[in-house]
């Protein structure tokens, strides 16, 4: 095992340097993890919102095979996800959301351009939602265990699923050129 300062493992080095850090600034990290999967440059390519600029209605509702999701029945996933974490940030109860059902919201029939831009725009209202309410969370609520996990690591989270499905995006739109 490789040893750091002093003789310590590189996770005993770890927790000492995040000991070290404010609480404030450890749970903020997770607001700029958000940020950045969403709206600010990244260096692992295109984020969520850049990876959606100029897609089309037929764009986004062309499905790559049998049974497969489009980039349409992503886009209301991840608001849907977005506005999950946020009713459990803040205690809420479920049924706010436009949509009914969970999780993935059917996008086959009747597709036109108004109805994307709706979507779509539904997706950058949870996303600016989930945002303000992080801004103004107390870090304690970040504590907080949620089935499991901490819901700081709910945070977290949805910046990996955003660029997860950022990725597959940018993939169903490959496949279609």
């Amino acid at each position: 095992m490789r040893r750091g300062s002093a003789g310590a493992s590189p996770s005993q080095v770890r927790q000492k340097q995040k000991k070290r850090l404010p609480p404030r600034w450890q749970e903020s990290s997770y607001f700029g993890f958000m940020q950045g999967s969403v709206s600010h440059a990244a260096w692992h390519g295109p984020n969520l919102l850049t990876a959606l600029r100029g897609v089309s209605a037929r764009q986004a509702a062309w499905r790559p095979g049998p049974d497969r999701h489009n980039i349409w029945e992503l886009v209301v996933h991840l608001a849907y996800w977005k506005y999950r974490v946020r009713k459990r940030l803040v205690n809420g109860k479920r049924g706010e959301f436009p949509e009914p059902g969970t999780n993935w919201f059917r996008r086959a029939r009747g597709l036109t351009l108004k109805l994307w831009r709706r979507d779509l725009a539904l997706l950058k209202q949870e996303n600016r939602r989930l945002r303000e309410t992080v801004a103004q969370l107390d870090p304690a609520r970040l504590r907080v265990v949620y089935k499991g996990r901490r819901l700081a690591e709910h945070v977290r989270g949805l910046a990996f699923h955003d660029i997860y499905h950022a990725g597959q995006i940018q993939l169903l739109k490959k496949l279609q050129s």
